[in-house]
C-alpha cells in the first residue's frame, strides 16, 4: 500500500492505489489521482499560476502545474516558484498572453511577468529529434539557402545543446530528471498524474532519475548536483544505480557551463541545508571536482590543526537561512572560502606587499583558480573583496568621514562578515557595536573610553603647509 511516512500532504485516501500498480503503471499507462483522494487545494497554489492555467483552458489548450511545485505540495511543503506546461506552443502563448516574454535558445520558454512573480511556461515537449540537421530553409527572399539548426542537439559526448522537440504529456514526463519532479497537476479536472512512479518513491524518500543514469548525467551533468540539494533538502536517499552513476561520472561535472555551475552552487550553499549538500558533495567526488586546489587545502592540517571553519561557517549560514535572515551572495563567500583567501593574503604581505594590494592579489589568485569551472560575476567577486579587506578599515574609529563609510551598500555585510568571524572577542564585539550605533545616528557616536585608550581612535595629522617658492625670475627683473 502507499506509505504515508513521508507525508505531509498524502492523503490516506490514496492509499487505496496499490504499489503493484504503481510499478506497473508503465505498462496500464499512468496513476490518475482524482481531486477527492488528495489534497493540494487551489487555495495553495499562486493565484498567477491559476491566471496562467485558466487562461490557458479557455483558449482550447492543456495546462499543468509540474516539477517540484507538485512535490512540494504532496510533501506539505511551501513551493518557491510554479512552473506550468502546456500544449501550445511559444508563439501560441505568446497571442495569448499579453505579459508573455520569451527567453532562451537552449530551452525556449515564455515567462508570464505579473507585478510580483513570474510564472515560467514551457510547451510539452520529447526526446526524440524530429528533423536531421543537415536540412536547408531560404534565407532570404533570393532564395539563398542556410543550414537550419536542429531543435534537438547533443554534442558528441552525449550532452544536450538545444531541446525544443515538443511532444506530449507522457513524453514531457519522461523527458524530466527525476521521479519525484514528475508529477503533473491538470487544472482541467484538479487530478494529479504521475508516468513514472513518483508517487512511490516520494513515499519511499528515494532520489531516482529517470531511465538509465549515465545516460542522464551525460545529458545534463548538472544534474548531479540537483540529486545533491534535492536529497539534502527533503532528507531523501538517492536510489543505488542512480548514487553509482552518480559517483562514476562526477568527473564530468566541469563539462557544464561554468555560469550555471555558479548558480547550482548558490542554491546548493543557500539551501539552509549546505552543511548537508557539503558531505554528498564530498563522499561523491562532486566537491574535488569543482573545487580542486581548495579541497587540498581543506585536507591538509595548519600548524597541526585541520581547517575547521568551513565547516563552521557552512553550519552558521544554514542557521540564518532557516531562520529567514538573507545572506548575499559575496557573503556567503567571504565566509566559506575567507580563510582561504587570508593564507594567500598572509603570503603576499611576506612578500612586501602593502595591504591592499595582497588583499587585491589573494582574491585574484582565488577567482583564477575558481572561475574556469564556476564563473563567480565579477559583481559578486568585486564584493568579497572589499569584504576583505575593509575589515583594516573597522579598526580605524572614527577615522575619516565615519559616515561615509557606514553609507557603504555592503557596510551590513562588512560588519555581519567581522561579527560571524571574530565577533566572540570582547574588543571586537565593542568595535562593532560602535559601528552599528554610528551607522543608526544621524550624529557622530562619542568614542568609548575603552577603545580610544587601546589606540583605535589615532588622531588626524596636521597638514604641512607647503612652503611657496621664491620668484627669482622677478626678482632678477628687478636688479
Amino acid at each position: 500500500m502507499i506509505q504515508t511516512k513521508i507525508r505531509h500532504g498524502i492523503s490516506d485516501r490514496e492509499s487505496s492505489y496499490s504499489m503493484k500498480t504503481i510499478k506497473n503503471q508503465e505498462k496500464s499507462g499512468p496513476v490518475v489521482i482524482a481531486r477527492n483522494e488528495h489534497e493540494i487545494s487551489r487555495k495553495l497554489i499562486s493565484p498567477n499560476a491559476l491566471r496562467v492555467l485558466y487562461r490557458l483552458k479557455d483558449n482550447g489548450f492543456a495546462g499543468y502545474l509540474v516539477g517540484g511545485c507538485v512535490r512540494d505540495l504532496l510533501l506539505g511543503r511551501e513551493p518557491k516558484d510554479f512552473d506550468v506546461v502546456t500544449d501550445a506552443t511559444p508563439g501560441e502563448v505568446k497571442r495569448i498572453f499579453r505579459n508573455c516574454r520569451l527567453v532562451g535558445r537552449r530551452f525556449r520558454l515564455a515567462h508570464i511577468h505579473f507585478q510580483n512573480e513570474i510564472i515560467e511556461l514551457a510547451t510539452f515537449r520529447s526526446q526524440a529529434p524530429d528533423e536531421p540537421e543537415t536540412e536547408t530553409e531560404p534565407k532570404e527572399a533570393d532564395g539563398a539557402e542556410q543550414r537550419r539548426h536542429s531543435r534537438m542537439l547533443k554534442d558528441d559526448d552525449g550532452m544536450i545543446l538545444r531541446d525544443n522537440v515538443y511532444g506530449t504529456p507522457e513524453e514531457d514526463a519522461l523527458r524530466r530528471d527525476f521521479t519525484v519532479n514528475s508529477l503533473s497537476y491538470n487544472i482541467a479536472d484538479f487530478s494529479i498524474i504521475d508516468y513514472t512512479g513518483g508517487l512511490a518513491d516520494l513515499n519511499a524518500g528515494i532520489i531516482r532519475t529517470i531511465g538509465d543514469p549515465d545516460v542522464r548525467f551525460q545529458e545534463d551533468p548538472v544534474r548531479m548536483l540537483r540529486a545533491v540539494r534535492f536529497a539534502a533538502q527533503l532528507g531523501f536517499t538517492i536510489e543505488e544505480k542512480t548514487r553509482k552513476a552518480l559517483v562514476a561520472a562526477a568527473d564530468t561535472i566541469v563539462r557544464a557551463a561554468a555560469p550555471r555551475l555558479f548558480d547550482e552552487m548558490l542554491k546548493l550553499l543557500l539551501s539552509g541545508e549546505g552543511a548537508k549538500c557539503y558531505d554528498l558533495l564530498r563522499q561523491t567526488g562532486l566537491f574535488q571536482a569543482l573545487f580542486p586546489d581548495f579541497a587540498n587545502w581543506l585536507s591538509e592540517e595548519s600548524e597541526g590543526f585541520p581547517h575547521t571553519r568551513f565547516g563552521e561557517m557552512l553550519e552558521c549560514v544554514d542557521s540564518r537561512v532557516q531562520q529567514g535572515t538573507r545572506v548575499s551572495p559575496p557573503l556567503l563567500l567571504a565566509l566559506l572560502f575567507g580563510e582561504y583567501i587570508d593564507g594567500k593574503t598572509g603570503r603576499f604581505r611576506q612578500q612586501g606587499m602593502p595591504w591592499q594590494q595582497s588583499v587585491n592579489a589573494a582574491v585574484a589568485e582565488f577567482m583564477g583558480e575558481t572561475c574556469p569551472i564556476i564563473m563567480i560575476t565579477n559583481r559578486v567577486a568585486i564584493a568579497l573583496r572589499e569584504i576583505i579587506s575593509q575589515q583594516m578599515r573597522l579598526k580605524k574609529i572614527p577615522g575619516r568621514r565615519p559616515e561615509s563609510f557606514t553609507a557603504r551598500d555592503d557596510f551590513n555585510d562588512i560588519i555581519e562578515y567581522c561579527r560571524i568571524t571574530r565577533g566572540d572577542k570582547k574588543d571586537v564585539a565593542r568595535l562593532l557595536d560602535w559601528w552599528t550605533a554610528q551607522s543608526r545616528q544621524q550624529e557622530p557616536v562619542p568614542v568609548p573610553a575603552e577603545l580610544a585608550a587601546a589606540g583605535e581612535a589615532p588622531q588626524r595629522k596636521k597638514r604641512r603647509r607647503r612652503r611657496r617658492k621664491p620668484n627669482t625670475k622677478n626678482r632678477t627683473e628687478a636688479e
